[in-house]
Order: structure tokens, then sequence, then C-alpha cells
């Protein structure tokens, strides 16, 4: 289908009226659907991105969300692990991460008295804070022996996700340690964990990641877990968790100028509403405030999850998907002191802040919430953006010392949340914050800021919130279950193919989605680019 060159750029916060035809049309302007923009846009096709809210960036936004208060959160996604710093410089993005010095602090209380648990500072400081904690070297080099083997996974296969889909058996010779690769891809989690590690605190600190957004029991057999606990510890081939600069609304803002330069034309208020498609040219509908408009395609991406792929194709739904997390962000005006008093708040918050995330106590939690009730200790963690990054408060805000607090909740599936939402979602922030509090030598409620209206600068979002706001199914931030990161039955070449040879996944329901990566969005591109014109 020949296509007409690509509208003019417009100025930004301006919405254009879409051509008729385009080489690709991307349903979705998320921070994959933008990764897969600028790509093919740079390649000299002519893209149109279709957005069907007010604005770009999808769960990866920095908003404003308190009435009065100058301080800009990362409302929905936090941290920047899986995106390839290859995307970065093909795009030619303007977008920095900081490395967070601190990688966790844990509180716990032993013998009587609090303590905690602190990873990072530099090899002697976590040393002695395991052998404080433990009382001897073992666990510490359990962890050494433990995370220098995911270093080496981390280092094999985080270049793979921007490369066609490997087979099963390509991935593992690349992983090349069998040992790493039964421990990871084969027998669950749980195993790896209760066979390294003995102190119940340190199995619980390595199991959270494997729990985020995943409602599963470390030995559960699906090893979903293990797909979750594997994209968390090879990001960027080491594993680091880092704070975008500016909050992640900066990284889609970077990536809709990269688009938008580049010629694609990025239309909000423009929602996607059907596919219709032979398998070599296509049709979107859409729909604005004004009325329907058609865009015709050589190819569509859909930037979506899989359900809403299937309800634009007409073809039959996946399973549904369930999300699993509390996300509440908070605006404070001092971080609270601790109750273990060789703990530093500037440190302890600088890093993942654990809580009631013991081995034995997210076991609890999730066979609670498996039975259909609220966990009484809701596992949490937390931690500051603005000790690493203060440029998302105004400056008068941070001369006076706020702080930002991110805190995720786990093992809180969107079932617990059907009957009655928000009485559910309102104790469930209360026990949550009851168990942060039990660490505190103050109470959180005495250091929350307030809105220019008054009121506490806090607000929380459930699963159900999430499916509501950014149509994410059942509020799964992954859009569906991880997928391992080689070839299946039907994942085709990239991991993006669909039913449809010209319609793409390319959201983070795709193989090798999942968090803020972009990895989607650009095999979806390489995946147009590659294909033979006719």
């Amino acid at each position: 289908m020949p296509a007409p060159g690509a509208t003019p750029p417009p100025a930004h916060g301006t919405t254009p009226t879409p051509a008729r035809a385009y080489d690709a049309v991307i349903v979705g302007g998320g921070h994959n659907g933008l990764v897969a923009a600028a790509y093919l846009a740079r390649a000299g096709r002519s893209v149109l991105v279709l957005e069907r809210l007010g604005h770009t960036g999808g769960a990866a936004v920095s908003t404003r969300p308190f009435p009065g208060v100058d301080a800009r959160l990362s409302r929905y996604s936090y941290l920047v692990s899986l995106l390839p710093k290859k995307i970065v410089r093909d795009l030619g993005l303007r977008f920095r991460v900081r490395t967070r010095t601190i990688s966790s602090y844990t509180p716990v209380e032993r013998d009587g008295r609090p303590t905690g648990l602190l990873v990072g500072g530099g090899e002697r400081r976590t040393r002695e804070a395991f052998a404080r904690l433990t009382g001897a070297d073992r666990e510490y080099a359990a962890w050494q022996r433990f995370y220098g083997m995911t270093a080496r996974v981390a280092e094999r296969v985080f270049p793979t996700l921007t490369e066609p889909l490997p087979g099963r058996a390509e991935l593992r010779r690349r992983v090349d340690d069998e040992d790493a690769w039964r421990t990871l891809f084969e027998e669950p989690v749980g195993v790896a964990i209760e066979r390294h590690f003995t102190d119940d605190l340190v199995r619980g600190v390595v199991l959270t990641d494997a729990l985020i957004g995943t409602f599963a029991d470390a030995h559960d057999p699906s090893l979903r877990q293990n797909r979750c606990f594997l994209y968390h510890v090879i990001g960027g081939g080491t594993g680091a968790w880092d704070v975008p600069v500016g909050g992640m609304g900066a990284l889609t803002d970077a990536l809709a100028g990269a688009a938008r330069a580049a010629g694609a034309v990025l239309a909000t208020g423009h929602e996607a509403v059907r596919v219709a498609t032979d398998g070599r040219t296509a049709e979107v509908t859409y729909r604005t405030a004004d009325g329907e408009g058609v865009a015709a395609a050589r190819h569509v991406l859909v930037n979506a999850s899989p359900q809403e792929l299937a309800a634009l194709t007409g073809d039959a739904p996946p399973e549904p998907a369930e999300g699993a997390q509390l996300k509440v962000n908070m605006l404070l005006k001092r971080l609270p002191r601790l109750r273990d008093p060789d703990a530093d708040p500037r440190e302890a918050f600088a890093g993942t802040f654990h809580v009631a995330e013991g081995y034995r106590q997210l076991a609890a939690a999730h066979a609670e919430a498996a039975a259909g009730e609220l966990p009484v200790a809701p596992p949490s963690e937390i931690y500051c953006h603005s000790l690493t990054d203060p440029t998302i408060l105004a400056p008068e805000l941070a001369e006076r010392g706020y702080q930002t607090l991110t805190l995720f909740g786990l093992h809180t599936p969107a079932r617990l949340f059907a009957r009655d939402h928000d009485a559910v979602r309102d104790e469930l922030l209360k026990r949550t914050l009851a168990q942060l509090d039990a660490q505190l030598a103050e109470p959180l409620g005495d250091c929350l800021a307030e809105d220019a209206d008054g009121r506490p600068c806090i607000e929380a979002r459930t699963p159900l919130d999430l499916e509501r706001e950014l149509r994410l199914p059942g509020g799964n931030i992954f859009h569906r279950d991880l997928s391992w990161p080689h070839a299946q039955d039907g994942t085709g070449r990239w991991g993006v193919e669909t039913s449809h040879p010209n319609v793409l996944l390319c959201g983070a329901g795709a193989v090798r989605g999942g968090g803020v990566s972009g990895v989607p969005g650009h095999n979806a591109a390489m995946a147009v680019l590659e294909e033979k014109t006719s």
C-alpha cells in the first residue's frame, strides 16, 4: 500500500489531524510505542501514533499528583534497569539515570532489639552488616556466590533481548553454566534460595525480586516467580536498578521528542477501536471527541495488552491477566527516624527499604491472599527518589528538606478488591503503613506534607485502579505473566509477531516485554525494517 509522506511534526502539545495512510500505525503512545515510532521514522518510514489519553507516556510518566505542591513524581513505573543503552544511543536520547549507592535496607528485631541489614555502601560495610545480623560470615559469602552467578547470567542474557529471539538450547549454550540454568530456568527459585541461605531475613530479601507484580509462592511449579526474578537480575547486564533523572516522564518526553523530530505524527486523544487487516495492508479505525476516522497502514504495531490486541482485531482473547500490587506515592516534610539506632534514614530509604519481607512473612502473606483475605502484615518495599535525584522537587521544597517516598506492595491480587474496592484499598493501606510505622521511631503521618487544601500528600493505586486508568488487564503491570527470553512454539523471530503477518505486538505482553525497557518497541521496529519490501 503506498503511503504519502508523513505530516510535519506538530508543535509540542498540539494534536494533528492524521493523514489517510502511513507505512506504520502504532496503537498506544507508551514508551514502547514511542521507541518503535522513533526507530521507524528515523529509517524514513511514515509513522502515526494513536494515543487514547491526552498525553503520551503510558505508565512511564511524571505528574504532580498533589494540588498546589510542585513535586513531580513517577506516578506508576519508577525505576530503570531493563532499558538497553543501545536504544538510548540509537535514538540520541537526552536521558540519564543515576546509580543508587545503597541497594537495600531491611529492618528487623533480633534478640529484642531493633536492627537491620544494609546492603551497599561498599563491600566492607555490607560484609559487616551481614556479620552483625547473622553473627558470622557465612551468609555474606553465600550472597556473593549467589549474585556472582546471577551477574554472569545477566552478562550473557541481557544482550540477547535486542537480538532475534534465541531458541531455548541456544540461550542455554550462551548461559554456559548448568547450575545457573537449573537454578533460574528449571527448578522453583525457592529451592535455590533455601539451598544457598539460612537466615530468614536474607532469604526474604532475595525472594522479593521474584514477586514484583507477580502473585506466586517461592515454590510455585509454574515458575512464574523465576521469570520475574530473572528479569529483575539481568537488567543492563548487571541487575542494577537506577533512578531516572527528572522522573520517569523524562524518558517518555525524550522518546516523544525523538519520534517527532524524525517525522512521526503523535496524535493524542485518538483512541483506536478497530484494526482490519488482510495480512498485507490494514486499516485502523480511531475515535476522537469529534467523531471517527480511519488510517491505512502497511503495518500496525499495537502498544497495548494482548487482551486489547484481540479486541481490536476481533480474535479470541487470551487468558485473563491479574495484577497483584499496591502502589503508594507520598511526599514528606522530612524523612522519619528509624527504630534502629545504627540506621541513617538517608541511607535506608535511598535504596530499597523492605517492610515485612522476611521469607516466612512472604509465604504467610501469599497464603492469606490466595485464600481470599488481605494479608495481616502486607509486605512492601519503599524508596526515596529525591535522595538520588532532587530535581523532581521545586528548589524551595528541596531546601526545606522535603522528600518523596514510593511504596510498592506485594501479594495483593486484583481479586481481593472486587467485593468493595474502596473499603479494601483503605484497609490495605492502613495495614501496610502500620507495618512501616512498626519500624519507625515516629509515626509516618507526622512526616507527611500537606497539599494546598490541607490534605496529606499520599495516594494509593490498586490493580483495579491501574486497570481503569491505564487499561492494564487486571492491573497487571506486565500485561500478562512474564515470558522466558527464548523462543517457544509460535513466538516468531522477534517475539512480537501475531497471527496477522502485518500486525505486531510491541507492548509489555510481547516476549521479552515487561518493565520499562523499550525492548518490545525496538524488536517490533526491527521486524518491520528487516521485512523485504514487495
